[in-house]
């Protein structure tokens, strides 16, 4: 697992986007599988219940944040295994997420996309998902755990310099 941030920012006609990858040697199948079965993602990001189809809604449990909270997450498009669009919304606000699958010789690369309308809080923001990408990768790898204080604040000030 790197420890050292990974995320780059890019400007878009409507805002940016936050963009951070980690690579798996194994199919887009497999890979799909650990961010979208529920038993999956309960082991790094959290449990999830609801039916699941474009154009629903899930509840989401964050298994790895303070209280356990839930929220809502609606599956905006869903194209296995190469693409889930999901819009959060939790206590900080509205999250616009995409998942991006992409293999070649045996690698599959995930990319996280965070669509953002400003970098406000882009300090905690990266280091978050630097953390539960890296809790995908222990996940997977059944390795220990990541410390998220290894993430932040150790991280932040790399986040904040992204924006300018």
């Amino acid at each position: 697992m790197s420890l050292l941030p990974t995320g780059r920012l890019l400007r878009t006609a409507n805002g940016h986007r936050l963009a951070l990858s980690r690579s798996f040697r194994a199919p887009a199948e497999n890979v799909w599988d650990s961010i979208t079965e529920p038993d999956r993602t309960a082991r790094w990001f959290g449990r999830w219940e609801g039916e699941a189809a474009p154009g629903r809604t899930i509840k989401v449990q964050m298994a790895f944040e303070d209280g356990q909270p839930w929220c809502d997450m609606l599956i905006e498009a869903c194209e296995p295994p190469r693409r889930l669009l999901l819009a959060m919304v939790d206590e900080a606000g509205a999250w616009r997420m995409e998942l991006l699958l992409s293999e070649s010789g045996g690698t599959t690369e995930l990319q996280i996309v965070h669509h953002l309308d400003t970098t406000d809080g882009l300090g905690e923001i990266g280091p978050g998902w630097e953390y539960y990408l890296d809790m995908l990768v222990s996940a997977r790898e059944g390795s220990a755990r990541p410390d998220f204080d290894d993430y932040y604040p150790a991280m932040k000030r790399y986040f904040e310099e992204l924006s300018g």
